[in-house]
Order: structure tokens, then C-alpha cells, then sequence
């Protein structure tokens, strides 16, 4: 659900302003500090160069800042972005569009790129490679290759999935890069850079207490704010304390786990319709009414992290620790399983 807020209940204003709350530079860019680094190097080395920076492919989950981070190259490279994702590339002609448009340095984005079509892909080999572009005029016996040069660009791909990366797509990238969840401590500093940005006057406690509600990921935690802002001037006088952070997100369903609705709903599908496990996350999916996909790549990350979950060849299968979050008693045969 938190992560969802996003569609769900963010007004087009708000879509808009969360624009302005990305950070511009790495200097205000908090957390992967390991990867900021490697990456200002990167930068500032094909800059001394005089070249385009090498292919880039930004993976983990969502709401950790891929796109923030693309942006923020092609600005520290003070090239130009277009910008993309997998799924609106349906076929070849589209993507050379977007290849043949683009100038000396550009910088394309594609997000979620581990959901390009294989046709669409191969297409991308030797762009990448040797900045060709192979198309095809004509049909039957009058078809006839062309190749086009194109200017020396750099790719940037983000994914949710890196797994589902063919290996010639993956070896084409020079720069791989993975994000990891965020600490409370650094997602307290972005909601207090955010609450500046946005004229939300908050207290250092009532910073930590959505921080530590926000499933360490920056995306979760802005909509949080904004949300825990709607009540504080509705239901309060506007300043965010700890105690009214902690009601506030008791009304959106968020425990002080960071725990939602549907989380608890996953554990208890888990546990009491299944016995514990192993259940598909097919099986899973019907049962709680939602995407496969979306359990996969939303929900379930957060709870194997924190341990509620276990992913097994057999199926996912609920932990002590699930057990102890619903208030119920493993039976016999889930007792089993779990030693």
C-alpha cells in the first residue's frame, strides 16, 4: 500500500513537485555512498577525457533513486537526457527513432529495461558497442541492410530485475551498479531536506519515526511525509512531533514496522491458509488478490530483508518472526519446517 501511494493517492500537483524534491548533484544526494563515489569518479575521468561516459546500468528495487541518479549524471556531464522505459519500446523502428534523434553525448534512460522485447534488444548490441545502427529497408527478395553511424552516446538502464537481463545485454553495460535500502538515519536527513523544500516545519523525532516506517526506501518516505503533512493541518497545527507521525500513519495502516495492510495480509495468507508454507507466489498472489509481479518486486524484497519470509525452491514459507508479528503459534507440521 505505502508503496503505492504513489498512484494511488498522489495527486498531479504533488507528482510534480516530487520533481523538485530529487536532488540535482551528488552533493545533495544522501546514502549509496559506495556507489556515488565510484560514479563521481567515472564522471570526473571521461570529463579529463573529453568522452561520453560508459554505459551504465543502475539495479534494485523501486523507489531507491535510479532515475534520480541518471539525472544526475547527465547533468555532471552536461549532456541532455530522453528518457524511456522498456515496455513502450514495441519494436524496432521505435528505438531508432530514439537513437537516430539523439546528439554527441546525449544520455538515454531506459527504465525498467529487463522488459524490453528480445527483437527490440539486439537491436541495441551494436549501438552500444560500436554506436551502429543496423536497420532493415524493404521486404523479401529487395530487403537490404543500412547502417547508420550514430553519435557517441551513453546508455543508462535502470531494473527492478537484473536477473532477467540477457547476458549480452548485461556484458554490453561498463558501469553495473546496485542500490541497497536505505538507513533510518539517512532517510531521516531526506525528509529533512524534503520538509525544508516543502515548508513543513517537522521535529527531529517526528522525522525518525516516518524514517523508520518508510521500508528504507526514499520514494516511500516522501509520500509518507506529505501524507503525515495532510493530517498535521487538518487534525493539528501544522509542525509534524513524533506522536502526531505515529497517528497519522496508524490512520494509513502502517505499523511501526513499516508493516501495511497488505504486508500483514501476505503473512497471513502465509500461516493460516497455506500452513506455513511453501506456497507459490502464484498460489499467493490469487489468494490475496494482487500481482504476482507486484509481491514480487514490492512487498516481498522488504519482508524476506526484515526476515518475516523465506524464498525456497518449494515456495515462500513464513518465519518465526512472522508468527510473532500476528500473534499466532506455529503448528506442528510449520514447527518442522522451520528447524
Amino acid at each position: 500500500m505505502a508503496d503505492r501511494l504513489v498512484t494511488d493517492t498522489l495527486a498531479k500537483p504533488d507528482a510534480a513537485l516530487e520533481q523538485t524534491l530529487r536532488p540535482s548533484a551528488f552533493n545533495d544526494f544522501t546514502g549509496q555512498a559506495k556507489v556515488k563515489e565510484r560514479l563521481e569518479i567515472a564522471v570526473e575521468a571521461a570529463k579529463r577525457r573529453g568522452e561520453a561516459l560508459d554505459h551504465i546500468l543502475l539495479s534494485g528495487p523501486p523507489g531507491l533513486g535510479k532515475t534520480t541518479i541518471a539525472n544526475i549524471l547527465a547533468k555532471a556531464m552536461g549532456a541532455n537526457v530522453k528518457a524511456t522505459s522498456g515496455p513502450t519500446i514495441e519494436k524496432a523502428a521505435d528505438l531508432a527513432g530514439l537513437l537516430t534523434n539523439l546528439e554527441e553525448g546525449d544520455v538515454l534512460f531506459i527504465d525498467e529495461i529487463h522488459r524490453l522485447q528480445k527483437t527490440v534488444e539486439e537491436y541495441l548490441y551494436p549501438a552500444m558497442e560500436d554506436f551502429k545502427l543496423d536497420i532493415i529497408i524493404d521486404q523479401g527478395p529487395n530487403a537490404r541492410s543500412v547502417r547508420l553511424n550514430l553519435p557517441r552516446f551513453t546508455l543508462i538502464g535502470a531494473t527492478t530485475r537484473s536477473g532477467l537481463l540477457s547476458a549480452p545485454l548485461l556484458t554490453r553495460f561498463g558501469i553495473r551498479e546496485r542500490l541497497d535500502y536505505y538507513t533510518t538515519e539517512q532517510l531521516q536527513r531526506i525528509l529533512l531536506r524534503a520538509s525544508g523544500l516543502l515548508n513543513v516545519p517537522i521535529e527531529d523525532p517526528g522525522a525518525h519515526e516516518i524514517a523508520r516506517r518508510s521500508r528504507g526506501t526514499p520514494r516511500i518516505a516522501g509520500n509518507l511525509l506529505r501524507r503525515v503533512r495532510d493530517y498535521a493541518e487538518v487534525r493539528g497545527d501544522g509542525r509534524i512531533t513524533s506522536v502526531l507521525a505515529d497517528k497519522a500513519l496508524g490512520i494509513l495502516e502502517i505499523d511501526e514496522n513499516g508493516l501495511d495492510e497488505m504486508d500483514k495480509r501476505i503473512l497471513e495468507t502465509v500461516i493460516v491458509k497455506f500452513g506455513g508454507g511453501p506456497v507459490g507466489v502464484s498460489s499467493l498472489a490469487v489468494a490475496v488478490g494482487e500481482e504476482p509481479d507486484t509481491i514480487e518486486e514490492v512487498y516481498e524484497p522488504y519482508l524476506i530483508m526484515e526476515g518475516y519470509l523465506n524464498r525456497t525452491p518449494q515456495g515462500r514459507v513464513a518465519t518465526p518472526r512472522s508468527y510473532e508479528k500476528l500473534g499466532l503459534k506455529p503448528l506442528a507440521g510449520a514447527q518442522a519446517r522451520l528447524l
